[in-house]
């Protein structure tokens, strides 16, 4: 895909929802890289450039939060936006708490989700 409009690596192991969400993105002009768990996306982040990092709250490996936080451990700069269908305030206070810019709550609206993206990339 020539001239992505940002690269995102996307921590998801629910193979239904990995591959619809690659699809919306793909279709909104980025390129996304997936990760099934937690050591996949560790691996995947500290060998490659990504403009966000888009988790799940539960992942194989780790709590979202904690995937955060070893994320935040080398990488300061580049936005992290969780969709996760753990909607509970504490769930949401907790990823804030570890780093996170954003969060969306599964099922969203998928315009919600790409102005959400769009705004953290910009």
């Amino acid at each position: 895909m020539p001239n992505p409009k940002g690269r995102i690596l996307f921590t998801e192991d629910d193979a239904d929802t990995r591959d619809l969400l690659r699809l919306l993105l793909k279709l909104e002009g980025f390129e996304v890289i997936h990760a099934e768990s937690a050591e996949q996306a560790l691996s995947l982040a500290t060998t490659n450039q990504f403009d966000l990092y888009l988790l799940d709250n539960w992942v194989p490996g780790l709590a979202g939060e904690d995937l955060c936080r070893k994320l935040r451990e080398f990488d300061h700069t580049t936005p992290i936006l969780f969709y996760s269908g753990a909607a509970h305030e504490s769930d949401i206070a907790g990823a804030v708490a570890a780093g996170a810019q954003g969060y969306v709550v599964k099922p969203a609206d998928p315009d919600e989700l790409t102005s959400q993206i769009h705004a953290l990339i910009k």
